[in-house]
């Protein structure tokens, strides 16, 4: 585009731009209104509405404002008689067969149509004929439809396209027989395709699990941040009695521009599930019944006390869910310690912990997640990217599309809808060995841990040379570990090459966590070799692999569901069941935890408590609660806090989860991050058991216990797919 500076002018107003730019951005950024409904920043231009008409002087007819290019000496008039009478022209014509649906429109006190139709359009139709009638489509468990309603503005096209990268909608037929359809009428299910519900400018697309259960002007909107990945999403929760009934994107241009995945939309569901804990449940004689918060707090204190008889360190340990706020986390790992026990993990997927000692403060990005389209080549390392962290594959997307090279070293091979430089495929033992072959390739010496693999390295292939190549050459580039790498038996050493890798070719290196909050948990403490801040521990306790090999005799699990979030599930379920005590802060009343722990005490969901999540960029957002918690149910840090006070941990004494997020901001601001990995990791390149792809490739309806029990999310292909036990992949080595 020309960035020659020209002058228009809009209204008498006169406005600076740039040539070739169009009149809607000029207008829109300053802050002058033309009605519109095809036009969208984020899509591209179709002009098919019609509804931005404006008069430019010297021109003999009325021009759509989306797609005029300004020139020099421009004269822009939006509200001119010529200008209102071709808009109000236009309102006639898209009203022409448009249902009279508003008073039981979901889309009524929000449609586009409607609030225009207010400005622009007739009290009384001009038109008697009869009304043209279009046939719903069935687009899946996520979004409904009534296709009558349609104007045809081609929004939910264009996303398919341009931001999904599949073309799942399109439009069928000519004329007036045009309709917006699906191909041989499959369903939608992209994992971003709720965000065609609220592109859609009128009712013809909807959210179906919300549908007729709530209008626009009942509820409340609360900013809070999306839990379920590492990017943490910015949404808005609609409330309604302090009861969440849908959740919409809150624009971040930093995080997820004004997008969100499906699982963050349609989560909330999982809150309401049928099997939340209402009361404090206390085991006794081997059966449960409900007690009273006291009771089951000094029930809670005096197990943890007896578990702790003696020697802490060997005898208690804590779990936490890495999607636990930060202080949740921070709290925990604080009653572990004062218990005398480093016995604390929330790394719960992780197979391998050699070398940890050398981590990074905290598992980052290693860079802006804004900058991630202006990366120039990447190299992702054991991911499942678009299940894993949705919107982070679709600025791996963007930047692909821009020409970036974009290659994969993975386990299966998945379906991305963008292009691929080079996709090397190999079983999980293999992992290591293409990458010391890549790190061969770009005429690096492996580290003495790998010397096992150096004959078998010296094999270099062609797509292995482009690929380095493309790294190398790369003013932004990154070598980026994916879930599945994390979760692998030698994860240890593919940090350790995929970091000589990055140094060798000039590039950052990258991770990709599990849950909403690793890098918070990573800076609360909860790891058995850091405290908070990152300060590093001279008596490290034990990883979460360890406590399950060898079971300790008191269990702490905060937001844990053994059986579905840990590597070793039988293990951890062994391990659960043979503990003298088991403590369990959860929303959920099921599972292990209802067959073998001694008290569980109902905390609230994501939804229904205050606190701070960590981003992978290292972006701390705070949050205030936004729902009403559930039954007796109450914020998990207020339970610790609680807690804390009946064991005598000194110092908590908090009235809000700000003074713990303040308290543990200052402990990480002393201590200085280190976000490089250490090349003296001490990972090792022996063989070890295979682990097959699918057991590392987590469902993504499947991560976390408020998604796995979200209704709708269960009933899209990918959740059908996880419960039959099918994944993505397409093909393995």
């Amino acid at each position: 585009m020309d960035q020659k500076t020209v002058k228009i002018e809009v209204n008498g107003v006169e406005l600076q731009a740039q040539a070739g730019q169009m009149l809607m951005e000029v207008t829109d950024a300053a802050d002058i209104y033309i009605p519109r409904f095809c036009y969208h920043e984020k899509l591209s231009i179709a002009a098919n509405c019609r509804m931005c008409l404006v008069e430019v002087e010297d021109v003999h007819k009325p021009l759509p404002a989306c797609a005029t290019p300004v020139t020099d000496g421009m004269k822009v008039f939006t509200k001119s008689p010529a200008a209102i009478s071709a808009q109000r022209a236009t309102m006639e014509f898209l009203l022409i067969n448009h249902p009279l649906d508003c008073p039981i429109c979901d889309q009524g006190g929000e449609c586009e149509l409607q609030d225009l139709a207010m400005g622009y359009g007739r009290d009384i139709s001009r038109y008697a004929e009869k009304k043209r009638s279009v046939q719903d489509q069935d687009l899946g468990p996520l979004v409904s439809t009534d296709m009558t309603r349609c104007i045809h503005c081609t929004r939910c096209v264009r996303f398919g396209q341009e931001i999904a990268g599949i073309q799942e909608l399109g439009t069928m037929g000519r004329g007036e027989f045009m309709e917006i359809s699906t191909y041989v009428k499959n369903s939608v299910d992209h994992e971003l395709s709720g965000n065609i519900i609220d592109i859609c400018p009128v009712g013809a697309l909807n959210n179906k699990p919300y549908r007729y259960s709530a209008r626009a002007w009942e509820m409340e909107q609360r900013a809070t941040v999306a839990p379920h990945d590492c990017l943490g999403s910015s949404i808005y929760a609609h409330v309604l009695r302090g009861r969440v009934k849908r959740v919409v994107p809150r624009q971040n241009e930093q995080i997820n521009e004004t997008w969100i995945s499906d699982r963050d939309r349609f989560s909330y569901e999982g809150i309401y599930s049928d099997d939340r804990l209402m009361q404090p449940m206390i085991r006794d004689g081997g059966e449960w019944r409900t007690s009273s918060w006291e009771a089951a707090l000094e029930a809670a204190a005096a197990g943890l006390l007896e578990a702790a008889g003696g020697d802490a360190a060997t005898h208690i340990g804590a779990w936490i869910s890495p999607s636990a706020t930060t202080e949740e986390a921070y709290l925990t790992a604080r009653l572990m310690r004062h218990l005398g026990s480093n016995n604390v993990d929330h790394r719960l997927r992780t197979r391998d912990f050699s070398g940890q000692e050398y981590d990074p403060l905290f598992p980052s990005l290693g860079m802006d997640i804004a900058e991630v389209p202006s990366l120039e080549a990447a190299l992702i390392v054991g991911s499942n990217l678009r299940k894993e962290v949705p919107l982070l594959a679709h600025r791996v997307r963007q930047a692909a599309v821009a020409g970036a090279s974009i290659n994969f070293l993975n386990l299966a091979i998945y379906e991305y809808l963008f292009p691929i430089a080079e996709y090397m495929v190999g079983s999980s033992a293999d992992l290591p060995l293409q990458l010391a072959r890549l790190l061969v390739a770009a005429g690096a010496e492996l580290p003495k841990s790998a010397r096992l693999l150096a004959s078998a390295a010296a094999s270099v292939d062609e797509d292995q040379q482009r690929t380095v190549a493309s790294l190398a050459k790369a003013d932004s580039g990154l070598v980026l570990l994916g879930q599945m790498a994390r979760r692998h038996p030698q994860f240890g050493l593919i940090q350790l090459l995929a970091s000589r890798l990055a140094a060798a070719t000039g590039v950052r290196l990258g991770h990709l966590t599990e849950g909403g909050n690793s890098a918070g948990a990573c800076l609360a403490g909860a790891l058995p070799h850091r405290g908070a801040g990152g300060a590093r521990l001279n008596d490290p306790g034990q990883t979460i692999a360890d406590m399950i090999a060898t079971p300790l005799r008191g269990l702490m699990m905060v937001g844990t569901e053994p059986e579905r979030d840990c590597a070793d599930a039988a293990g951890a379920v062994a391990a659960v069941e043979s503990a003298e005590f088991v403590l369990a802060l959860s929303p959920y009343f099921a599972g292990s935890l209802a067959q073998h722990a001694d008290v569980v005490l109902p905390t609230g969901t994501f939804a229904e408590t205050s606190g701070t999540l960590v981003n992978v960029e290292g972006r701390w957002q705070s949050f205030a609660a936004v729902a009403a918690p559930l039954g007796e149910a109450r914020p998990a840090w207020k339970v610790l806090r609680v807690l804390g006070n009946l064991l005598e941990l000194a110092d908590c004494h908090y009235l809000t989860s700000e003074a713990i997020r303040d308290e543990l901001a200052s402990a990480a601001g002393q201590l200085e991050s280190d976000n490089l990995l250490s090349a003296k990791a001490s990972a090792r390149a022996d063989s070890q058991a295979e682990t097959p792809a699918e057991d590392l490739d987590i469902p993504m309806y499947q991560v976390d216990a408020v998604v796995r029990r979200a209704r709708s999310l269960q009933l899209t292909r990918d959740g059908r797919q996880a419960r039959h036990g099918v994944t993505g992949r397409r093909e393995t080595a």
